[in-house]
């Protein structure tokens, strides 16, 4: 497995809106794989590959929705003796906020900082004080630079956790897994799809969207501009088989396989699908597990709504401590979900 591939993509920073490094390490990798590469109007990343064998009629439109961004900030505030405020893109929980070292991206170029909460320390606290969580819009940014911040920080630049990727064996580490697992697969499922010799009659559309979340909305428009006949939104899920967490509501297993996406807050898959991808798996010995998330959304229902609609389904990989720089995944679980598709896409 290209684990590399997983570590660039993950260290290199993107959110919504600011995908361009992210594009650009992607557009390097992609060279080859495809017929015809284009940039849409909200910065995602079209990506064409023909059919390479003829069937009768018009080819089937088979579309892979692999969002770029990951969770952040974009700088709302530099205050006169330079901490930076911000406003969070993405959705986070306060209380993984606390303490952490940050990345600041701008023109000028990338400045470490420090991130935490306005208020006293704790040796000054009271013991309600301690009490309280406060939100993500209370926490500043301090790059040591004092009243010259300005002078290489504005307003709009943006900020990311700044965690190295961690390989653990069988347990894969890192912030932004959310979602460069799905970059990964939608380039190396390709690349499995060439050098396992799989011919295919469909046309395959493999997009690489911004703004996911947000709101979904790179899926959205580049949904528009395709009208796939299937969508797959490629993704994460949770995988909350940790203590304190009753066994219903683990959503999914490491190591069981990859996620085969019944139902989220966004959309409801096509069952059709489900039973087939499911019978494919079970031909090919891939693991799955099917899942359900009660809130939440992602890029298939985008596919799934677009102009007249399309069938979807969701393909992802179960993943510990979501949107923190903790995300965990486990590497037999990527090793399927890539397997599936490249087995989905040979026999279409």
């Amino acid at each position: 497995m290209n684990i590399d591939l997983l570590r660039r993509l993950c260290e290199t920073p993107g959110v919504p809106g600011r995908e361009h490094r992210v594009r650009a390490l992607i557009e390097e990798e992609i060279k080859g794989l495809f017929d015809e590469v284009t940039i849409d109007a909200m910065g995602s990343l079209l990506c064409k590959r023909n059919p390479t064998k003829k069937t009768s009629g018009t080819p089937q439109k088979i579309m892979l929705l692999c969002h770029m961004d990951e969770i952040g900030f974009l700088v709302s505030f530099i205050s006169d003796k330079g901490y930076i405020h911000i406003d969070p893109v993405g959705g986070f929980d306060p209380r993984n906020l606390f303490s952490r070292r940050v990345l600041v991206c701008t023109k000028n170029g990338d400045f470490k900082g420090v991130m935490n909460p306005g208020g006293k320390p704790i040796h000054t606290q009271a013991p309600e004080d301690r009490k309280k969580i406060p939100e993500p819009t209370e926490f500043f940014i301090d790059i040591g630079k004092g009243e010259a911040t300005s002078e290489t920080v504005q307003i709009g630049d943006y900020v990311i956790m700044d965690e190295p990727f961690l390989d653990l064996g069988d347990k894969l580490v890192s912030k932004a897994l959310d979602n460069r697992i799905a970059c990964w697969l939608g380039i190396e499922v390709i690349r499995k799809l060439v050098s396992d010799g799989l011919d295919h009659a469909c046309e395959i559309h493999v997009v690489f969207t911004t703004q996911e979340e947000v709101g979904l909305r790179g899926a959205r428009t580049a949904s528009h501009a395709i009208q796939p006949d299937i969508g797959f939104g490629i993704d994460v899920t949770l995988a909350c088989d940790t203590p304190g967490i009753p066994e219903k509501d683990a959503v999914t297993h490491h190591g069981k396989g990859f996620g085969l996406h019944v139902k989220d807050g966004s959309f409801i898959a096509d069952i059709d699908l489900i039973e087939e991808i499911e019978a494919i798996a079970k031909e090919d010995n891939i693991p799955c597990q099917r899942t359900i998330l009660s809130r939440g959304g992602q890029d298939g229902a985008a596919a799934q709504q677009a102009a007249a609609g399309a069938r979807a389904v969701g393909i992802v990989v179960g993943t510990r401590y979501i949107h923190t720089v903790t995300e965990m995944i486990h590497r037999s679980d990527l090793a399927a979900a890539r397997d599936i598709i490249t087995a989905y896409l040979g026999r279409h």
